[in-house]
């Protein structure tokens, strides 16, 4: 029976045993938000010195887009996982890698896209090469800022699973 000892009541408390099991709390997941949008906004500053310096080059927007993107996926990838959600080791390919690139993928769709189109609709007006740059790189950040709440909801839940840890991931040590 609970609370019993010998057949006698114990004055010990059953809870101070065995600490109730921890639950994500607000500040985990603020810290969490901070730290991936922390690494989101350098993988941000990545992606727009490439995505200025090809369309400076003269790239079509379709392209320089995609590159600048990726670009900045990559190290995002690596600061992300280990820094926001606290993941070492090997990433697991089906349980990480693969969901990562699809939400990455869908996002990343989304900012090429837009880009893209800006740059369609603002091709008639014959904008000069600076004023053009401007119009698609404010694009392209409006692209990222609109996915990434809905990118980092999709990362904490469904990828990395919401908390901290090695869940799923080989040790390399």
């Amino acid at each position: 029976m609970a609370g019993m000892h010998n057949g006698r009541v114990s004055t010990a408390s059953t809870a101070a045993a065995e600490p109730p099991p921890v639950p994500v709390t607000q500040p985990r997941l603020v810290v969490r938000f901070f730290r991936a949008a922390t690494s989101s906004a350098l993988a941000t500053a990545i992606s727009q010195v490439m995505l200025i310096g090809l369309l400076w080059w003269g790239a079509a927007p379709a392209l320089a887009s995609a590159v600048a993107f990726v670009s900045g996926a990559i190290p995002n990838f690596i600061i992300a996982r280990r820094w926001a959600w606290g993941r070492r080791g090997s990433p697991p390919v089906k349980g990480e890698l693969l969901p990562y690139f699809l939400v990455i993928g869908l996002a990343g769709l989304a900012s090429v896209g837009l880009t893209t189109l800006a740059g369609y609709l603002i091709e008639p007006l014959d904008l000069s090469g600076f004023v053009r740059i401007v119009v698609l790189d404010a694009v392209f950040l409006g692209g990222y800022v609109l996915v990434f709440l809905m990118k980092f909801a999709l990362l904490d839940r469904l990828v990395f699973r919401g908390g901290e840890g090695t869940r799923g991931a080989r040790s390399r040590s």
